[in-house]
């Protein structure tokens, strides 16, 4: 769920997904888009809109069915289906039980990765991750075929450091296959008790292996901020999603910095999965002039509605500092809104790469019983018009990560020995070409160059330097890689030496 999941993710881990929670009054019965609507977003209501009419879930499918002056055709065979299994299924059968599963089959058959039919368990998890308040891997992720994708880890949490990226795709939990699990059954099974280890099974780019997490209180701040450039004096943004807090805290940031005597401005916006439309409606709104376009909204069989810069989203805060963007392609949904339009309707410069592309705008209806329903509603798209869905934001610089920061992480030792021919030994290999201690090629096999090179390595760290790969050296090695490829971030020193001009 934008993992999607606060979907986003989910973050998945919107769930840990990063779906963000707006407690309004019953909606009218005809569905409008507005303030009030999110990316990844929830509306709190006592049903659900069905063709301009609400029903509300009571004890018994039966019940509802009744109430209903005029069906549909299809309406009409499913009472039919249910009364039949109701009636004449040998053994009997659960009221809610049928009822879920009806609701499950309709949502399913859509094929949106992004629409999914919650239970109660299921509901108080993504409540949780609205708020920040939950305890996981910390990692934004949707539904990709079978299996679950993470469209972005949250900075600072154990799935980023631990070197997890956007794409890959997560198939096993604690050795248990995910293969045709919801959205939520998989987050929830990441989750769990602060301090407790899950292992993952991940494949990148055809590749799998395996990972083991440590869960953590996942971040509750989604903006920090520094000064960088030294007498530059370049102000530095860093929106990790987009929750309930974050345009508050965007605001708070901005005029810290505008204290300190920031002259200009980089907003980081790489990672970010998204989360709640609103937030990136107040947050563009205070880099474009009132009456610019911050985003379109389109539903269905409509024209689009546009959202524009104001006193309404703003509170008449304004900033005119230069600025510049960084995207990834784990920007998604509310960050890309935020960067579309400030690129598009200020002239803001965007660095890095190619965005995620997600455009669709979601709500969710809670029933009585606490279940909750979160469909596509519509498309968003950009100030000129342009949908991105599954293409993205180009950026106005390409400045991509080196290569090596996309390498996989690894956790098995026991594949790391001498003799041993296997891909992990192959990424090891990698690992130790990155940081100049392996200088043939990578091939796989643990032979005497490899060994050498972990000798090397280990001198140089003041270990035992006996060429074994040992968890602590394998640990070092890690967080010196990491050093690296924060010190050759291309987009962020690109964005600098733009700002510095």
């Amino acid at each position: 769920m934008p993992e999607e999941p606060k979907d986003t993710q989910a973050p998945s881990e919107p769930v840990e997904t990063g779906n963000p929670h707006l407690k309004g009054k019953k909606p009218r019965q005809k569905r409008r888009v507005g303030l009030w609507t999110y990316l990844i977003s929830i509306i709190i209501a006592l049903g659900v809109g069905i063709g301009g009419t609400y029903f509300v879930l009571g004890r018994a499918v039966t019940q509802q069915i009744s109430s209903m002056q005029q069906t549909s055709a299809a309406m009409k065979k499913i009472q039919s289906v249910y009364s039949t299994i109701s009636d004449n299924y040998y053994k009997p059968v659960n009221a809610n039980k049928l009822a879920n599963g009806a609701i499950n089959g309709m949502v399913n058959s859509l094929g949106d990765k992004f629409s999914e039919y919650m239970d109660k368990s299921e509901t108080e998890s993504l409540n949780d991750t609205i708020d920040s308040s939950f305890s996981g891997i910390g990692a934004q992720v949707q539904k990709s075929g079978n299996y679950i994708q993470i469209i972005s880890p949250i900075a600072g949490t154990p799935a980023k450091k631990a070197g997890l990226k956007p794409k890959d795709v997560i198939k096993k939990v604690n050795g248990k296959s995910i293969a045709g699990k919801t959205l939520t059954q998989a987050v929830n099974l990441m989750r769990g008790k602060v301090g407790t280890t899950v292992k993952l099974e991940v494949e990148r780019a055809g590749k799998t292996f395996t990972v083991t997490l440590k869960r953590a209180k996942i971040p509750v701040t989604t903006v920090n901020y520094k000064m960088v450039g030294g007498k530059k004096k370049i102000g530095y943004v860093t929106v990790t999603t987009f929750s309930t807090n974050t345009a508050k805290e965007f605001k708070t940031a901005l005029k810290a910095l505008d204290k300190k005597g920031a002259k200009k401005l980089i907003i980081d916006m790489r990672g970010n999965p998204g989360g709640l439309m609103t937030a990136a409606l107040k947050m563009a709104s205070m880099f474009l002039k009132d009456g610019k376009t911050i985003m379109q909204v389109q539903t269905r069989g409509s024209q689009a509605e546009k959202y524009v810069a104001g006193k309404k989203y703003d509170g008449g805060y304004k900033v005119t500092t230069p600025t510049t963007v960084l995207i990834d392609g784990g920007s998604a949904s509310a960050a890309e809104i935020f960067s579309a339009a400030l690129h598009q309707s200020a002239g803001v410069k965007l660095i890095g790469s190619q965005s995620y592309g997600k455009g669709t705008v979601q709500t969710v209806s809670t029933f009585s019983d606490k279940t909750e329903m979160k469909i596509t509603v519509a498309k968003w798209l950009t100030p000129n018009g342009t949908w991105i869905n599954k293409k993205g934001l180009t950026p106005t610089i390409k400045a991509s990560e080196p290569s090596y920061a996309s390498l996989t992480a690894l956790s098995k030792t026991s594949d790391l020995k001498a003799g041993k021919v296997n891909d992990n030994v192959k990424t090891l290999q990698q690992y130790l070409k990155a940081l100049g201690y392996f200088k043939g090629s990578a091939n796989g096999y643990f032979g005497s160059s490899t060994t050498s090179a972990i000798k090397a390595y280990q001198k140089h760290a003041k270990l035992t330097a006996n060429g074994q790969m040992d968890k602590k050296t394998l640990a070092k090695i890690e967080v010196q890689l990491a050093q690296k490829i924060s010190d050759n971030d291309n987009a962020y020193n690109t964005a600098l030496k733009l700002a510095e001009k």
